[in-house]
């Protein structure tokens, strides 16, 4: 199963954790971002790109995260075809 993945600098370290964990269990593991921590980075320029790739791909699935995910699921919910949830 493919697997789309984002975060913004808040969640680097958590999603590089369930990356590395998927990719050992055998899921093709696509990494949207962020790659490296910045403290100014902004969550849709790594949320909209993961929930589009989710919404062209039906048969795979989006993991996002943030601070508190709320705005991150509010932003992928913007994509036709996303539904995201806390």
């Amino acid at each position: 199963m493919k697997i789309h993945i984002a975060t913004d600098h808040a969640g680097l370290e958590l999603k590089n954790f369930i990356k590395e964990h998927l990719i050992s269990e055998g899921y093709n593991v696509t990494d949207h971002g962020a790659h490296e921590y910045d403290a100014l980075d902004d969550y849709p320029d790594f949320i909209f790109p993961c929930a589009h790739a989710v919404a062209d791909d039906p048969k795979s699935r989006g993991i996002i995260l943030g601070g508190s995910g709320q705005g991150e699921a509010m932003a992928a919910n913007r994509v036709k075809g996303i539904r995201a949830a806390v």
